[in-house]
């Protein structure tokens, strides 16, 4: 894929996140499994940094800057909306979520090149 079309798909993606982490999920039953929420948070924010680094030649450190801001407009975001609140932990996933691909792409990265020579 080019890279017009990764950033057109990480645009859908936050729009698509963003009405997401507003929606009320109370009632729906996921919120009784413990801690899924991180898990959707870290997961997120995995795959918005996956799509990143192929939509933006960016240095790592801005990405996750970026990625880092993300996380914390929407847990403001959240902090304004009655049946959502802010969580500290949620930004920790958020954060951990995107970190954790670029460490991964970052060892495949150097492997792959090993390989090649």
């Amino acid at each position: 894929m080019t890279r017009r079309v990764y950033q057109t798909l990480f645009l859908i993606s936050i729009l698509v996140f963003t009405f997401l982490f507003a929606r009320d999920f109370r009632g729906v039953g996921v919120s009784s499994l413990p801690h899924l929420d991180k898990l959707v948070h870290f997961t997120i924010f995995f795959v918005l940094a996956a799509v990143m680094v192929r939509a933006f030649k960016l240095p790592v450190f801005v990405h996750l800057v970026l990625l880092a801001f993300y996380g914390i407009a929407i847990e403001l975001m959240q902090s304004t909306i009655p049946y959502r609140s802010a969580s500290v932990a949620d930004v920790v996933a958020d954060f951990s979520g995107a970190a954790s691909f670029f460490l991964l792409f970052g060892i495949y990265s150097r492997f792959k090149k090993n390989q090649n020579g």
